[in-house]
Formats: C-alpha cells, sequence, structure tokens
C-alpha cells in the first residue's frame, strides 16, 4: 500500500469491453482509478453501442438524446470519484485506487472523525461483552467517550472532531482537561488516556489517520504499589462487629477474596462445577481466570469454606455467589472501612493482594506455591508481592539471627577497646588517637602500621 500525496498521479478513464458484447449490440462501459502505479477496475454499470464511442475522450459521441444521457452519468460518476479522491487527501489518509473504489461504492467505509470512531467501537465491543470481554471495560469506554464528547463542544464548539486534526497539542489539551477540569487522580487520567489511545491506533490500522498524534506524548505514569491490608487492619477487619446485612455481605465476599486470591470478576464467575473435593476432604477450587486465561489451583482456606457454606442457601443458579455490583462493593466497603476503624482507601481488589501479602508470603508461602494459586502467567508478576512485605522479611531475619547466633564471631585484633568519642581509628595513618575531653590535652599512642 503506498502512501501518497496531493502531488501524486491520478486519473480516472472510462473504457468499452468490446470481448462481452451483449445480444442487444451493446457493450458494457468499464472504470478506470489509477493513483500512482495502481491500477483498479469498476464496473460504471452502463451500456453504450461501441459505434457511439469515443475511446479518447472516454465518452460517447454524437447529441442525440441517448449519447446525453450516457455522458451526464459518467460525468457525475467521474465528479464521485475525484470528491472521494480529494476528501481522503485532505484527511491525510493513506489513499490508494483500491480505498476510493470502495469509497465509491460504498464498501468499508470508514470513520473519518474521532466520536464516530468510537462509537463504532463501542458498538463492535458491547456484542463481545459476556462472551471474551466484561461490562466494566465497555463502561469505562463509555465514560471515555463522555469525557471526550465534553471535551471537543467545549474547546472547539464542534460535535466532533477530524482525525486528521489530531495532534500532540490536543492529547495534551485532553490531558490537562482531565486533570485541572475534572480533578482525575493520575491513574484515573491514565484510564482514560489509554481508551484514547486505543482509537489511534484503529484509525491508523485502518489507513484513516496518517501521522500518530501520541508519538511525542509522555504520559504521567503513577507510581504502581501493591496494594493490600496491613496485619493490623486485616485483624480489625476480621474482628469489627458489623450489624447492617448489606455492609456484613460485602465484608464476606471481601474476606473470601483474602482468603482465595480471586478477583471479583472470577469471583462473579464461580460456580459449582470450579469446586472440587479431594480424596483429603479438602475443598479446591480451580478455575481459569478471566483477565489471563491462565488457571487457578487453589486449596481453600477454612474461612473460605466457611463463607461458601453461609451463602449457600441463598444460591439462585449455579453459581457459588450472587455477586452485586463491584462499584456497590466500592462503595460499601469505605463505610466498613469507617467501622473498622481502617484508613486506607478500601477497594475490593485489595483482597487480592492481602491474600498474596499477609495470607500466603507472611506465612511462609513459597513464591512457585503462591504463583500456582494466583494464576499469574509469570512468576515475575509474584515476586513483585515479595518486595512489599517488610514484615515477612523482618520476620525471616529473626529467624536467621536466631541460628546463627553463636556460629561466628567478631575477629580479634590489637587494636585496644575504646568507647565512642574517646578513641578515633585514623587507617590511613596506622594509629590510635586517644582525646581526653574537658582538659585541653591531646595524646597520641603510636600503633603497628596495617
Amino acid at each position: 500500500m503506498k502512501q501518497i500525496s496531493k502531488r501524486s498521479t491520478f486519473a480516472v478513464l472510462f473504457y468499452i469491453n468490446k470481448s462481452k458484447v451483449k445480444k442487444n449490440g451493446q457493450c458494457p462501459i468499464m472504470g478506470r482509478i489509477t493513483i500512482d502505479s495502481e491500477i483498479t477496475q469498476f464496473s460504471a454499470k452502463i451500456e453504450v453501442n461501441p459505434s457511439l464511442w469515443d475511446a479518447k475522450s472516454g465518452r460517447a459521441t454524437g447529441k442525440s438524446k441517448e449519447t446525453t444521457s450516457i455522458n451526464r452519468k459518467l460525468d457525475k460518476l467521474d465528479a464521485q470519484i475525484r470528491e472521494h479522491y480529494n476528501r481522503m487527501v485532505l484527511e491525510d489518509a493513506y489513499v490508494t485506487a483500491e480505498s476510493v473504489k470502495n469509497a465509491l461504492n460504498g464498501i468499508g467505509a470508514k470513520a473519518t472523525n474521532l466520536l464516530q470512531l468510537f462509537r463504532e467501537h463501542n458498538e463492535e465491543f458491547k456484542l463481545r461483552v459476556g462472551v471474551n470481554r466484561v461490562y466494566d471495560t465497555y463502561y469505562l469506554y463509555l465514560l471515555t467517550y463522555r469525557h471526550l464528547a465534553t471535551f471537543i463542544q467545549r474547546h472547539y464548539q464542534m460535535d466532533d472532531i477530524p482525525l486528521c486534526q489530531l495532534n500532540q497539542r490536543f492529547i495534551d489539551d485532553f490531558d490537562f482537561y482531565l486533570r485541572v477540569d475534572k480533578r482525575m487522580t493520575t491513574y484515573t487520567v491514565l484510564n482514560h488516556i489509554i481508551p484514547l489511545r486505543k482509537m489511534i491506533k484503529r484509525a491508523i490500522s485502518q489507513d484513516t489517520l496518517k501521522r500518530d498524534p501520541f508519538i511525542n506524548y509522555v504520559p504521567e505514569i503513577p507510581i504502581k504499589k501493591r496494594r493490600h491490608l496491613t496485619a493490623e487492619e486485616f485483624q480489625k477487619m476480621l474482628n469489627t462487629t458489623i450489624e447492617n446485612k448489606s455492609l456484613s455481605r460485602t465484608r464476606d465476599m471481601f474476606l473470601f477474596s483474602c482468603f482465595s486470591g480471586l478477583s471479583y470478576a472470577d469471583m462473579k464467575n464461580l460456580s459449582e462445577k470450579h469446586l472440587l473435593t479431594e480424596t483429603d476432604s479438602s475443598l479446591w477450587i480451580k478455575i481459569e481466570r478471566q483477565k489471563t486465561k491462565t488457571e487457578c489451583n487453589i486449596r481453600l482456606l477454612s474461612v473460605a469454606v466457611q463463607i461458601i457454606e453461609k451463602y449457600k442457601s441463598e444460591r439462585k443458579s449455579d453459581k457459588i455467589f450472587n455477586m452485586i455490583a463491584l462499584s456497590n462493593i466500592d462503595r460499601n466497603l469505605k463505610k466498613i472501612a469507617t467501622l473498622c476503624g481502617i484508613e486506607s482507601n478500601l477497594s475490593y481488589h485489595m483482597g487480592r493482594h492481602t491474600y498474596a501479602t499477609q495470607v500466603c508470603i507472611s506465612q511462609g508461602v513459597p513464591i512457585e506455591t503462591l504463583s500456582k494459586m494466583m494464576g499469574h502467567r509469570s512468576i515475575q508478576t509474584t515476586q513483585i508481592y515479595a518486595k512489599i512485605t517488610n514484615q515477612k522479611v523482618n520476620e525471616d531475619m529473626k529467624i536467621l539471627s536466631g541460628r546463627i547466633e553463636n556460629k561466628y564471631e567478631m575477629p580479634k585484633d590489637d587494636i585496644p577497646e575504646f568507647t565512642h568519642n574517646q578513641y578515633s581509628f585514623d587507617k590511613e595513618a596506622g594509629r590510635v588517637v586517644y582525646i581526653e575531653r574537658g582538659e585541653g590535652k591531646d595524646y597520641e599512642r603510636r600503633k603497628k602500621q596495617l
């Protein structure tokens, strides 16, 4: 596929196919579009008597009613082709003879405006929700679309913006709008920049955008930390009495995540077929993670088993839990945090991180085992959790300290024992200097050269 500019060669020609003379003596008129060295042909869907055709002009000759009608149709067709070509060049699209022909025939007509392209994407994505996409991601695309529509209306006084007008200034201004006008956090801004970036890639891949406006854009990346409950917060979550039924239920769902490592999406999908009782009577969850499509093998702890039993009578289908919307769960968790005296900004996904850190790593579960239970594609992902658990480091070092306490000793030397601020050792000079404070006297005692 060739990228062309306004100076590229472009030509439209009409000719007749004499090899396909019909029974009525008429020949079909064909069209040919040439851009640089690329040629494509199409049927004009018009017929003419070969005796009336002028190959040089590409038109019918004479002034009869028939020839006048044929030429008017060809002139109109020629104008339409040139209009499509000029529009595509102005839009800075990759223009080919084939793409002009397709535009003429209405085949594969592609969106040339940003919001139009976004709507097409969202409609396609909607059809995949419940198949291999989740509603929460679809909702994020809808939300980004709304922010873009408002931004374009306020800053450009337009209902939409041509893709060809997108540049880095547009990206920077939208970033600024989200941060300042909408007062979004760095993380939330990135959540809306990513869908916009996807639309730009879509436009480039379908040849409706030539330059990438993101090429010099450097997003502010939030420092990503694995957020989990501390040991103290975890105990508060377990021990606080909650009388409100809705909040109590939310806490149980959160605690199930803390004791199983399942994400919200995987808990929502969890059904009877994912539960397996082994010969030792232990209950296991074997499920394919929705996010990574990797299998999780989790031996359930007693608290998780108790939560399953507690809500067994409420099941309306084969699903283990009747999960409410994630937004409602997170809202309830804020209330629960207040009741428990937890200052951290709780979110449901913290349960999965708490399972990895407090329940597993801090209790000595090997990284390899945790990786299998978490359903990580790579053990490197699991190792992130190990880096943030100082409690485990402290406990491991206490054990090590006890093991080596009498195993190693400080090496002996002939340097006299001294206390801080009384002696100092000048290694370069190879001597110990004694200073008697408060009497204004300095004493030096030579030592063997080291």
